[in-house]
């Protein structure tokens, strides 16, 4: 039992530590390598799990060799446009001035219901109101609106804008992050004070709190119960 217990331990750190090493990108949308590299660390890492008579470094080796072949893969592809558009592919046309280009649906075997599908979870109900679609090598629709639908921006309009920071966690359920704290230039003054301004007397009673340099905040006390 304590061996099973061990082994899955070790599996387990091993395959977070790879894909941490791999980087976050391969955690969201993936390219077709990285699929491959990700579907056969997971059938690799089974095999000494499911077998006990299976020795650890024969799953362990193949997950290795399979990491480095991926940033090798990764490195050369920066330095080759060649070698990416060989491995990853080209982004694809799909919509031009709201014409949905039938051939280039045909050749990705991108069906209409997967199209319509895009655009509704873009809040698109109508092609025509898309400049281009293209498709990205990862699979994913990008779409640009038509210039008569795109958002007005307060550039557009010359309204004055002003700067209000990026925001920070300061107290996060309850624990103070200090470093954000010392990082926006604040003290337990400041928060001791901001804390009072909302009613409660401990960052315990705080779900979220955030701050920026620009002086915004942000406040959700706890739930009763939580």
């Amino acid at each position: 039992m304590a061996i099973v217990l061990v082994r899955t331990l070790i599996i387990y750190f091993s395959l977070l530590l790879t894909l941490r090493l791999l980087g976050k990108r391969q955690l969201g949308e993936m390219e077709l390598s990285e699929f491959v590299v990700a579907a056969l660390i997971a059938d690799l890492a089974a095999h000494p799990l499911q077998d006990m008579g299976i020795p650890l470094l024969n799953g362990l080796l193949p997950i290795l060799v399979l990491f480095c072949c991926e940033v090798l893969i990764a490195g050369l592809s920066l330095k080759s446009i060649r070698l990416r558009s060989l491995i990853f592919g080209k982004p694809s046309l799909l919509i031009v001035k709201g014409r949905i280009l039938q051939q280039e649906m045909l050749r990705n075997r991108f069906t209409l219901d997967e199209l319509m599908q895009e655009l509704r979870s873009q809040g698109i109900t109508d092609p025509q109101d898309v400049e281009y679609g293209v498709l990205e090598t990862n699979g994913r629709l990008s779409l640009i609106l038509s210039p008569a639908r795109q958002p007005v921006t307060a550039a557009q309009l010359k309204l004055p804008t002003e700067d209000r920071g990026y925001p920070s966690i300061v107290i996060s359920d309850g624990r103070v992050l200090e470093g954000n704290l010392r990082h926006l230039g604040l003290d337990r003054r400041w928060l001791e004070e901001r804390l009072r301004r909302h009613g409660v007397s401990s960052p315990r009673e705080v779900f979220l709190l955030t701050a920026s340099s620009a002086g915004e905040s942000y406040f959700a006390a706890k739930e009763a119960g939580k």
